[in-house]
């Protein structure tokens, strides 16, 4: 078995505890073990490539703090490397001082999502600013039903995909029994595409990787790498993604939450593969 050469992980609900504290656990007391994670992977030698669905400016700097120099930013739509922007959009380009956020809001289907789930779906502010490419948005609602939706009117290039929970909503949306974080990208956008690009440039094996998540967009990711792990928050929040593990034979469920269930991780596979670098 490779040596552990690389880490990818999301950031909210995964690497960072609750309110974005990367020194926080799940009972809001404080906790070093997302830092322990990143301390891992530096003794090792493994990279640490954050992949998040927040914008490229945040992930940059954060990348920048945790001595990386590669992220996968707005759930896939961008991979940052050694300085360099790679977007990975598709048919969906910046074209005449327009970027694909711009394009996507002028092509109607923000507001197409928003009209068709009334009190179920509202923008997510303040975070939903500054984007290049993705429409961020919180509610509860049905992504199948959503790309349905987008695809009749003729929007079939785009789609909507959950990046699991979060804390904040408004008074409109009081009544729903959770809120999860939804993102309005080109359909070839996602965080699995922004691994296996992050791959290929790296030349990491995938068998010499791992991916922590707790979202169902992040599960995505276990096909391109050798073993997915989710976080034992994400059952707590969401059990019925339990329901999405079935057929997904290398995804591994963490006893501890957020940065202890990636240090959990880490050095769960590193001391497998007998890691001594």
């Amino acid at each position: 078995m490779p040596s552990l050469s690389c880490v990818y992980t999301d950031l909210d609900g995964t690497l960072i505890g609750p309110g974005g504290n990367l020194f926080l656990n799940g009972d809001g007391r404080p906790s070093l073990d997302g830092a322990r994670a990143v301390e891992a992977c530096a003794r090792s030698g493994a990279e640490l490539c954050i992949v998040t669905g927040r914008r490229s400016d945040s992930v940059i700097a954060l990348a920048r703090l945790l001595g990386q120099t590669s992220a996968v930013f707005e759930a896939g739509a961008g991979v940052l490397l050694d300085g360099e922007v790679h977007w990975l959009t598709g048919e969906w380009q910046p074209a005449g001082g327009a970027s694909v956020h711009d394009q996507i809001g002028a092509a109607g289907a923000p507001a197409l999502l928003l009209e068709h789930f009334p009190g179920r779906l509202e923008v997510h502010h303040p975070w939903a600013d500054g984007r290049e490419v993705s429409h961020l948005l919180r509610g509860l609602v049905d992504t199948d039903e959503a790309d349905a939706l987008l695809a009749g009117a003729g929007l079939g290039s785009l789609r909507l995909l959950d990046n699991g929970g979060v804390h904040r909503r408004s008074e409109a949306l009081a009544g729903l029994e959770q809120v999860r974080a939804y993102h309005l990208v080109p359909r070839t956008v996602s965080k699995a595409a922004g691994v296996a690009f992050h791959q290929r440039a790296r030349m990491h094996e995938p068998a010499g990787t791992i991916a922590c998540g707790d979202s169902r967009e992040d599960l995505q990711m276990a096909p391109v790498v050798d073993t997915f792990w989710l976080m034992a928050n994400a059952l707590e929040g969401d059990p019925s993604i339990r329901d999405a593990l079935t057929g997904v034979p290398n995804v591994r469920v963490t006893e501890a939450t957020y940065g202890g269930g990636v240090y959990e991780a880490v050095v769960t596979t590193l001391a497998q593969r007998g890691d001594r670098r």
